[in-house]
Protein backbone atom coordinates (compact mmCIF):
# COMPACT_ATOMS: atom_id res chain seq x y z
CA UNK A 1 0.00 0.00 0.00
CA UNK A 2 1.63 3.40 -0.74
CA UNK A 3 0.93 6.54 1.25
CA UNK A 4 0.95 10.02 0.47
CA UNK A 5 1.39 11.97 2.68
CA UNK A 6 0.24 16.09 2.93
CA UNK A 7 2.94 18.29 4.47
CA UNK A 8 1.37 21.78 5.70
CA UNK A 9 3.53 24.78 4.81
CA UNK A 10 2.89 26.13 8.01
CA UNK A 11 5.25 24.60 9.66
CA UNK A 12 6.61 21.74 7.20
CA UNK A 13 5.05 19.20 9.20
CA UNK A 14 3.28 15.88 7.66
CA UNK A 15 -0.14 17.42 8.12
CA UNK A 16 -2.56 13.93 7.41
CA UNK A 17 -1.20 11.13 5.52
CA UNK A 18 -3.74 8.71 2.80
CA UNK A 19 -3.44 5.80 1.81
CA UNK A 20 -3.69 5.74 -2.79
CA UNK A 21 -6.18 3.56 -4.29
CA UNK A 22 -5.56 0.30 -6.07
CA UNK A 23 -5.80 -0.52 -8.98
CA UNK A 24 -8.66 -2.70 -8.25
CA UNK A 25 -10.21 -0.19 -5.72
CA UNK A 26 -9.73 2.46 -9.04
CA UNK A 27 -11.48 -0.03 -11.67
CA UNK A 28 -14.44 -0.05 -9.08
CA UNK A 29 -15.08 3.53 -8.80
CA UNK A 30 -15.21 3.69 -12.44
CA UNK A 31 -17.62 1.00 -13.07
CA UNK A 32 -19.71 2.38 -10.25
CA UNK A 33 -19.54 5.60 -11.50
CA UNK A 34 -20.13 3.86 -15.36
CA UNK A 35 -23.69 1.87 -13.94
CA UNK A 36 -24.57 5.18 -11.91
CA UNK A 37 -25.05 7.42 -14.78
CA UNK A 38 -27.25 4.95 -16.82
CA UNK A 39 -30.00 5.56 -13.90
CA UNK A 40 -28.76 9.12 -13.20
CA UNK A 41 -29.25 10.22 -16.70
CA UNK A 42 -32.64 9.72 -16.52
CA UNK A 43 -33.83 11.72 -13.70
CA UNK A 44 -35.80 15.00 -14.10
CA UNK A 45 -33.78 18.15 -14.21
CA UNK A 46 -36.11 18.97 -11.00
CA UNK A 47 -34.70 16.13 -9.42
CA UNK A 48 -31.35 17.04 -9.78
CA UNK A 49 -31.57 20.66 -8.89
CA UNK A 50 -33.17 19.36 -5.14
CA UNK A 51 -29.73 17.48 -4.95
CA UNK A 52 -28.04 19.46 -5.86
CA UNK A 53 -29.33 22.57 -3.66
CA UNK A 54 -29.39 20.30 -0.57
CA UNK A 55 -25.76 19.84 -1.62
CA UNK A 56 -24.64 23.55 -1.80
CA UNK A 57 -26.36 23.87 1.84
CA UNK A 58 -24.80 20.80 3.06
CA UNK A 59 -21.35 22.44 2.11
CA UNK A 60 -21.98 25.75 3.41
CA UNK A 61 -22.77 24.31 6.97
CA UNK A 62 -19.37 22.78 7.09
CA UNK A 63 -17.60 26.48 6.86
CA UNK A 64 -15.54 26.01 10.20
CA UNK A 65 -14.14 22.89 9.05
CA UNK A 66 -13.43 23.84 5.28
CA UNK A 67 -11.80 26.87 6.54
CA UNK A 68 -9.30 24.54 8.81
CA UNK A 69 -8.62 22.29 6.47
CA UNK A 70 -7.66 25.12 3.93
CA UNK A 71 -5.69 26.74 6.30
CA UNK A 72 -3.60 24.06 6.96
CA UNK A 73 -3.36 22.31 3.71
CA UNK A 74 -2.35 25.18 1.75
CA UNK A 75 -1.44 28.11 4.19
CA UNK A 76 -4.44 30.32 3.25
CA UNK A 77 -5.00 32.93 6.50
CA UNK A 78 -8.06 31.22 8.06
CA UNK A 79 -9.32 34.84 8.15
CA UNK A 80 -10.02 34.31 4.32
CA UNK A 81 -10.99 30.71 4.17
CA UNK A 82 -14.34 31.55 4.22
CA UNK A 83 -14.68 33.60 1.41
CA UNK A 84 -14.04 30.07 -0.78
CA UNK A 85 -17.05 29.10 0.04
CA UNK A 86 -18.70 32.62 -0.26
CA UNK A 87 -17.47 32.16 -3.99
CA UNK A 88 -18.84 28.56 -4.16
CA UNK A 89 -22.18 29.52 -3.04
CA UNK A 90 -22.50 32.04 -5.92
CA UNK A 91 -21.43 30.16 -8.45
CA UNK A 92 -23.38 27.28 -7.31
CA UNK A 93 -26.41 28.61 -6.85
CA UNK A 94 -25.88 30.69 -10.41
CA UNK A 95 -25.63 27.39 -12.11
CA UNK A 96 -28.68 26.12 -10.48
CA UNK A 97 -30.58 29.12 -11.50
CA UNK A 98 -29.56 28.44 -15.01
CA UNK A 99 -29.75 24.90 -15.49
CA UNK A 100 -33.21 24.10 -16.83
CA UNK A 101 -32.70 26.75 -19.79
CA UNK A 102 -29.36 25.99 -20.55
CA UNK A 103 -30.27 22.10 -20.95
CA UNK A 104 -33.45 22.83 -22.76
CA UNK A 105 -33.82 20.83 -26.20
CA UNK A 106 -33.13 23.63 -29.50
CA UNK A 107 -36.07 23.38 -31.12
CA UNK A 108 -35.38 23.43 -34.97
CA UNK A 109 -38.67 22.42 -36.76
CA UNK A 110 -41.92 21.28 -35.39
CA UNK A 111 -45.01 21.10 -37.74
CA UNK A 112 -48.13 18.93 -38.41
CA UNK A 113 -45.51 15.92 -39.82
CA UNK A 114 -42.45 16.53 -38.33
CA UNK A 115 -40.96 17.81 -34.74
CA UNK A 116 -37.41 17.86 -34.76
CA UNK A 117 -35.27 19.39 -32.15
CA UNK A 118 -31.70 19.29 -30.54
CA UNK A 119 -31.50 17.38 -27.20
CA UNK A 120 -28.24 17.84 -25.08
CA UNK A 121 -27.32 14.39 -23.79
CA UNK A 122 -25.10 13.89 -20.78
CA UNK A 123 -21.58 12.27 -22.01
CA UNK A 124 -21.32 9.66 -19.05
CA UNK A 125 -18.58 9.54 -16.74
CA UNK A 126 -16.18 12.98 -16.30
CA UNK A 127 -12.94 12.47 -14.37
CA UNK A 128 -11.87 15.40 -12.95
CA UNK A 129 -8.45 16.23 -11.49
CA UNK A 130 -9.00 19.47 -9.08
CA UNK A 131 -5.99 21.54 -7.70
CA UNK A 132 -5.03 23.06 -4.09
CA UNK A 133 -4.93 26.83 -4.76
CA UNK A 134 -8.79 27.17 -4.61
CA UNK A 135 -9.52 23.60 -3.45
CA UNK A 136 -13.35 23.75 -3.54
CA UNK A 137 -14.72 26.25 -6.07
CA UNK A 138 -12.24 24.59 -9.12
CA UNK A 139 -13.87 21.26 -8.21
CA UNK A 140 -17.47 22.57 -7.91
CA UNK A 141 -17.20 24.68 -10.59
CA UNK A 142 -17.19 21.39 -12.68
CA UNK A 143 -19.13 19.20 -10.21
CA UNK A 144 -22.09 21.41 -10.00
CA UNK A 145 -22.96 21.91 -13.70
CA UNK A 146 -21.55 17.92 -14.76
CA UNK A 147 -24.33 16.97 -12.50
CA UNK A 148 -27.11 19.05 -12.88
CA UNK A 149 -26.29 18.00 -17.15
CA UNK A 150 -27.14 14.15 -15.87
CA UNK A 151 -23.39 12.89 -15.54
CA UNK A 152 -21.77 10.88 -13.23
CA UNK A 153 -18.37 12.12 -11.50
CA UNK A 154 -14.75 11.30 -9.82
CA UNK A 155 -12.91 13.44 -8.61
CA UNK A 156 -8.72 13.13 -7.64
CA UNK A 157 -8.02 16.02 -5.98
CA UNK A 158 -4.44 17.12 -5.91
CA UNK A 159 -2.51 15.58 -2.75
CA UNK A 160 -1.85 19.08 -0.92
CA UNK A 161 -5.74 18.94 -0.82
CA UNK A 162 -7.01 15.59 0.25
CA UNK A 163 -9.38 16.46 2.62
CA UNK A 164 -11.19 18.67 0.57
CA UNK A 165 -12.17 16.11 -1.88
CA UNK A 166 -13.62 14.00 1.68
CA UNK A 167 -15.46 16.78 2.71
CA UNK A 168 -17.05 17.49 -0.81
CA UNK A 169 -17.80 13.85 -0.72
CA UNK A 170 -19.47 14.64 2.78
CA UNK A 171 -21.94 17.16 1.84
CA UNK A 172 -23.60 14.73 -0.79
CA UNK A 173 -24.47 12.43 2.00
CA UNK A 174 -28.47 13.24 2.72
CA UNK A 175 -29.06 14.75 -0.01
CA UNK A 176 -30.46 11.40 -2.43
CA UNK A 177 -27.53 11.60 -4.80
CA UNK A 178 -27.68 7.91 -6.03
CA UNK A 179 -24.68 5.82 -4.88
CA UNK A 180 -21.76 6.32 -7.51
CA UNK A 181 -22.81 9.47 -9.19
CA UNK A 182 -20.07 11.19 -7.40
CA UNK A 183 -17.13 9.65 -6.24
CA UNK A 184 -13.46 10.52 -5.05
CA UNK A 185 -10.22 8.80 -5.15
CA UNK A 186 -6.77 9.55 -3.66
CA UNK A 187 -4.05 8.54 -6.20
CA UNK A 188 -1.11 9.08 -8.12
CA UNK A 189 -0.39 10.70 -11.61
CA UNK A 190 0.85 6.83 -12.58
CA UNK A 191 -3.03 5.98 -12.01
CA UNK A 192 -4.20 9.01 -13.25
CA UNK A 193 -2.92 8.22 -16.76
CA UNK A 194 -4.66 4.50 -16.88
CA UNK A 195 -7.75 6.31 -15.89
CA UNK A 196 -7.69 8.63 -18.18
CA UNK A 197 -6.97 6.22 -21.35
CA UNK A 198 -10.27 4.47 -19.84
CA UNK A 199 -13.18 4.10 -22.27
CA UNK A 200 -15.40 4.14 -19.19
CA UNK A 201 -14.18 7.64 -18.91
CA UNK A 202 -15.93 10.26 -21.46
CA UNK A 203 -14.89 13.66 -20.44
CA UNK A 204 -11.17 14.90 -18.42
CA UNK A 205 -11.06 18.11 -16.32
CA UNK A 206 -7.56 19.10 -15.87
CA UNK A 207 -6.51 22.12 -13.57
CA UNK A 208 -2.89 22.74 -13.55
CA UNK A 209 0.57 23.25 -14.82
CA UNK A 210 0.93 23.76 -18.82
CA UNK A 211 3.24 20.82 -18.14
CA UNK A 212 0.44 18.71 -16.83
CA UNK A 213 -1.89 19.48 -19.38
CA UNK A 214 0.15 18.08 -21.64
CA UNK A 215 0.55 15.13 -20.31
CA UNK A 216 -3.44 14.88 -20.31
CA UNK A 217 -3.59 15.43 -23.49
CA UNK A 218 -0.78 12.72 -24.09
CA UNK A 219 -3.01 10.26 -22.48
CA UNK A 220 -6.08 10.86 -23.90
CA UNK A 221 -4.07 9.52 -27.19
CA UNK A 222 -6.04 8.41 -30.45
CA UNK A 223 -9.46 8.57 -27.75
CA UNK A 224 -12.12 10.67 -29.18
CA UNK A 225 -12.95 12.27 -26.37
CA UNK A 226 -13.22 16.32 -25.47
CA UNK A 227 -10.85 17.72 -22.29
CA UNK A 228 -11.20 20.54 -20.14
CA UNK A 229 -8.04 22.63 -19.18
CA UNK A 230 -7.27 25.40 -17.74
CA UNK A 231 -3.50 26.18 -16.88
CA UNK A 232 -0.98 28.50 -16.72
CA UNK A 233 -1.31 32.30 -16.48
CA UNK A 234 0.66 35.35 -16.06
CA UNK A 235 -2.29 38.06 -16.08
CA UNK A 236 -1.76 41.86 -16.97
CA UNK A 237 -2.87 45.35 -15.76
CA UNK A 238 -2.85 48.48 -17.74
CA UNK A 239 -3.44 51.36 -15.72
CA UNK A 240 -4.13 54.58 -17.61
CA UNK A 241 -3.28 57.93 -17.15
CA UNK A 242 -7.09 58.91 -16.27
CA UNK A 243 -7.41 56.13 -13.96
CA UNK A 244 -9.12 56.58 -10.25
CA UNK A 245 -5.56 56.18 -8.51
CA UNK A 246 -6.06 54.62 -5.26
CA UNK A 247 -8.91 52.72 -6.52
CA UNK A 248 -6.31 50.78 -9.00
CA UNK A 249 -4.04 50.41 -6.45
CA UNK A 250 -5.55 49.50 -3.83
CA UNK A 251 -7.32 46.58 -6.01
CA UNK A 252 -4.30 45.46 -8.09
CA UNK A 253 -2.21 45.14 -5.20
CA UNK A 254 -4.75 42.38 -3.45
CA UNK A 255 -5.23 41.05 -7.06
CA UNK A 256 -1.57 40.22 -6.99
CA UNK A 257 -0.89 38.90 -3.24
CA UNK A 258 -4.43 37.27 -2.31
CA UNK A 259 -3.72 33.73 -1.52
CA UNK A 260 -0.08 34.44 -1.63
CA UNK A 261 -0.60 35.25 -5.24
CA UNK A 262 -1.21 31.62 -5.85
CA UNK A 263 -4.75 32.60 -8.03
CA UNK A 264 -4.69 31.54 -11.83
CA UNK A 265 -6.14 35.17 -12.07
CA UNK A 266 -4.16 36.36 -9.91
CA UNK A 267 -1.91 39.97 -11.37
CA UNK A 268 1.55 39.49 -11.90
CA UNK A 269 2.40 42.01 -13.94
CA UNK A 270 1.51 45.63 -14.07
CA UNK A 271 1.77 48.46 -17.00
CA UNK A 272 1.39 51.96 -15.87
CA UNK A 273 1.43 55.36 -17.82
CA UNK A 274 4.75 56.91 -17.15
CA UNK A 275 3.13 60.05 -16.31
CA UNK A 276 1.47 58.59 -13.32
CA UNK A 277 4.02 56.15 -12.47
CA UNK A 278 5.79 57.02 -9.98
CA UNK A 279 2.67 57.85 -7.99
CA UNK A 280 1.77 54.53 -8.81
CA UNK A 281 4.77 52.71 -7.39
CA UNK A 282 5.02 54.77 -4.27
CA UNK A 283 1.26 54.26 -3.66
CA UNK A 284 1.38 50.66 -3.99
CA UNK A 285 4.79 50.04 -2.24
CA UNK A 286 2.89 51.76 1.17
CA UNK A 287 -0.14 49.55 0.83
CA UNK A 288 2.29 46.78 0.55
CA UNK A 289 4.07 47.34 3.46
CA UNK A 290 1.30 47.27 5.92
CA UNK A 291 0.85 43.40 5.12
CA UNK A 292 1.00 40.94 8.15
CA UNK A 293 2.98 37.66 6.87
CA UNK A 294 2.66 35.39 9.74
CA UNK A 295 1.24 32.02 10.90
CA UNK A 296 -1.82 32.14 8.45
CA UNK A 297 -4.04 30.09 11.92
CA UNK A 298 -3.79 33.49 13.33
CA UNK A 299 -6.59 35.66 12.74
CA UNK A 300 -4.92 38.56 12.05
CA UNK A 301 -2.84 37.55 9.50
CA UNK A 302 -3.41 38.56 5.83
CA UNK A 303 -0.40 37.13 4.37
CA UNK A 304 0.20 33.19 4.56
CA UNK A 305 3.78 31.26 3.27
CA UNK A 306 2.93 29.33 -0.36
CA UNK A 307 2.20 26.12 -0.66
CA UNK A 308 5.13 24.16 -0.53
CA UNK A 309 9.11 24.37 -0.43
CA UNK A 310 9.77 23.91 -3.90
CA UNK A 311 7.23 26.91 -4.75
CA UNK A 312 9.04 29.09 -2.30
CA UNK A 313 12.27 28.06 -4.09
CA UNK A 314 11.36 28.37 -6.97
CA UNK A 315 9.82 32.45 -6.82
CA UNK A 316 13.26 33.18 -4.70
CA UNK A 317 14.97 32.13 -7.77
CA UNK A 318 12.83 33.65 -10.79
CA UNK A 319 13.32 37.15 -8.22
CA UNK A 320 17.06 36.86 -7.93
CA UNK A 321 17.93 36.45 -11.40
CA UNK A 322 15.42 38.96 -12.36
CA UNK A 323 17.49 41.09 -9.47
CA UNK A 324 20.97 40.24 -11.60
CA UNK A 325 19.69 41.15 -14.57
CA UNK A 326 19.00 44.60 -13.30
CA UNK A 327 15.16 44.43 -11.52
CA UNK A 328 14.85 46.27 -7.86
CA UNK A 329 13.70 45.08 -5.48
CA UNK A 330 11.41 47.62 -4.12
CA UNK A 331 10.16 46.03 -0.82
CA UNK A 332 12.76 45.92 2.53
CA UNK A 333 11.93 42.31 2.83
CA UNK A 334 13.52 42.22 6.45
CA UNK A 335 10.20 44.29 7.94
CA UNK A 336 8.59 40.46 7.57
CA UNK A 337 11.09 38.49 9.90
CA UNK A 338 9.21 35.56 9.32
CA UNK A 339 10.28 34.96 5.38
CA UNK A 340 13.37 32.65 5.93
CA UNK A 341 14.93 30.77 3.40
CA UNK A 342 14.26 27.60 5.04
CA UNK A 343 10.72 27.99 4.92
CA UNK A 344 7.51 28.91 2.77
CA UNK A 345 7.02 32.31 3.99
CA UNK A 346 7.81 34.97 1.30
CA UNK A 347 8.02 38.34 1.60
CA UNK A 348 5.47 40.54 -0.34
CA UNK A 349 7.55 41.76 -2.68
CA UNK A 350 7.21 44.68 -5.83
CA UNK A 351 9.95 44.65 -8.49
CA UNK A 352 10.50 47.78 -11.21
CA UNK A 353 13.46 47.95 -13.69
CA UNK A 354 11.86 45.05 -14.85
CA UNK A 355 11.43 44.01 -19.09
CA UNK A 356 10.52 40.93 -21.01
CA UNK A 357 13.58 39.89 -21.91
CA UNK A 358 13.37 38.34 -17.71
CA UNK A 359 12.01 35.46 -16.94
CA UNK A 360 10.36 36.97 -13.93
CA UNK A 361 7.90 38.97 -16.19
CA UNK A 362 7.21 36.09 -19.00
CA UNK A 363 6.79 32.80 -16.65
CA UNK A 364 4.04 32.37 -13.91
CA UNK A 365 5.43 32.89 -10.66
CA UNK A 366 2.40 32.10 -8.54
CA UNK A 367 3.82 34.10 -5.59
CA UNK A 368 3.50 37.10 -3.75
CA UNK A 369 5.36 38.83 -6.08
CA UNK A 370 4.53 41.34 -8.93
CA UNK A 371 6.81 43.69 -11.61
CA UNK A 372 5.51 46.66 -12.60
CA UNK A 373 6.57 48.61 -15.94
CA UNK A 374 6.22 52.24 -16.93
CA UNK A 375 4.55 52.93 -20.63
CA UNK A 376 4.23 55.49 -22.77
CA UNK A 377 1.11 54.92 -24.35
CA UNK A 378 -2.24 52.19 -24.63
CA UNK A 379 -0.60 50.83 -27.69
CA UNK A 380 2.92 50.01 -26.51
CA UNK A 381 0.52 48.52 -23.12
CA UNK A 382 -1.34 46.25 -25.43
CA UNK A 383 1.40 45.23 -26.85
CA UNK A 384 2.99 44.18 -23.75
CA UNK A 385 -0.37 42.64 -22.39
CA UNK A 386 0.03 40.45 -25.63
CA UNK A 387 3.53 39.45 -25.33
CA UNK A 388 2.84 35.80 -23.46
CA UNK A 389 2.13 32.62 -23.53
CA UNK A 390 -0.86 32.92 -21.38
CA UNK A 391 -4.44 34.00 -21.90
CA UNK A 392 -6.91 33.93 -18.77
CA UNK A 393 -7.84 37.26 -17.60
CA UNK A 394 -6.45 41.00 -18.44
CA UNK A 395 -7.59 44.28 -16.77
CA UNK A 396 -7.33 48.26 -18.09
CA UNK A 397 -7.96 50.53 -15.13
CA UNK A 398 -9.50 53.93 -16.60
CA UNK A 399 -12.64 56.22 -16.49
CA UNK A 400 -13.44 55.64 -19.86
CA UNK A 401 -15.69 52.85 -20.97
CA UNK A 402 -15.68 53.35 -24.68
CA UNK A 403 -11.22 53.07 -24.59
CA UNK A 404 -12.21 50.03 -22.84
CA UNK A 405 -14.52 48.15 -24.94
CA UNK A 406 -11.82 48.98 -28.11
CA UNK A 407 -8.81 48.38 -25.80
CA UNK A 408 -10.12 44.71 -24.71
CA UNK A 409 -11.24 43.59 -27.97
CA UNK A 410 -7.52 43.35 -29.50
CA UNK A 411 -5.99 41.60 -26.07
CA UNK A 412 -5.59 37.90 -26.11
CA UNK A 413 -7.32 36.56 -23.02
CA UNK A 414 -10.36 34.63 -21.82
CA UNK A 415 -11.89 37.57 -19.56
CA UNK A 416 -11.02 41.57 -20.29
CA UNK A 417 -12.04 43.59 -17.00
CA UNK A 418 -12.12 47.23 -16.39
CA UNK A 419 -11.14 48.70 -13.01
CA UNK A 420 -11.67 45.11 -11.62
CA UNK A 421 -9.21 41.92 -11.29
CA UNK A 422 -9.22 38.51 -9.78
CA UNK A 423 -12.93 37.95 -10.08
CA UNK A 424 -15.56 35.23 -11.47
CA UNK A 425 -18.71 36.35 -12.79
CA UNK A 426 -20.39 33.14 -13.16
CA UNK A 427 -22.31 34.52 -15.76
CA UNK A 428 -19.96 34.48 -17.88
CA UNK A 429 -17.63 32.13 -19.70
CA UNK A 430 -14.65 31.37 -18.09
CA UNK A 431 -12.02 30.40 -20.59
CA UNK A 432 -8.45 31.43 -22.16
CA UNK A 433 -6.19 31.27 -25.06
CA UNK A 434 -2.63 30.10 -25.66
CA UNK A 435 -1.24 28.01 -23.14
CA UNK A 436 -3.57 28.87 -20.49
CA UNK A 437 -5.82 25.49 -22.20
CA UNK A 438 -8.98 24.85 -23.67
CA UNK A 439 -13.07 24.82 -22.49
CA UNK A 440 -14.76 26.99 -20.18
CA UNK A 441 -16.67 26.87 -16.89
CA UNK A 442 -19.48 28.57 -15.69
CA UNK A 443 -22.21 30.25 -17.45
CA UNK A 444 -24.77 28.66 -20.04
CA UNK A 445 -21.60 27.27 -21.87
CA UNK A 446 -20.41 25.07 -19.15
CA UNK A 447 -23.54 23.20 -19.90
CA UNK A 448 -21.89 22.54 -23.22
CA UNK A 449 -18.96 20.70 -21.83
CA UNK A 450 -21.03 18.25 -20.32
CA UNK A 451 -23.49 17.53 -23.12
CA UNK A 452 -23.50 16.36 -26.52
CA UNK A 453 -25.47 17.63 -29.69
CA UNK A 454 -28.12 14.63 -30.58
CA UNK A 455 -30.61 15.43 -32.97
CA UNK A 456 -34.04 14.51 -33.21
CA UNK A 457 -35.78 13.73 -36.54
CA UNK A 458 -39.59 12.94 -35.93
CA UNK A 459 -41.62 12.50 -38.78
CA UNK A 460 -45.65 11.70 -38.06
CA UNK A 461 -46.87 8.86 -40.83
CA UNK A 462 -50.66 8.34 -40.84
Amino acid sequence: MTIQKTITPIDNSVYLERPLASDNEINVVLENSKKSFNSWRDTTIDERIIIINKFIDNLLSLKEEVSKEICWQIGRPISQCGNELRGFEERSRHMVDIAKTSLENIPARKNEEFDNYIFKSPLGVIFVMAPWNYPIITATNTIVPALLAGNSLVLKHSSQTPRCAELIHKAFEGTGLPEGVFQFIHTNHQACEKIIADPRVAHVVFTGSVRGGQEVKKYIGTRFINVGLELGGKDPAYVRSDADLNHAIENLVDGALFNSGQSCCGIERIYVDQSIYNDFIDGFKAITEKYNLNDPSLEDTNLGPVVRMSAAEFIRAQMNEAEKQGAKRLIDESKFSIAREDSCYIAPQVMINVDHSMRFMMEETFGPTVGIMPVQNSEEAQRLMNDSPYGLTASIWTKDLDFAKDFGKNVETGTFFMNRCDYLDPALAWTGVKDTGVGCSLSTLAFDQFTRPQSFHLRNVG
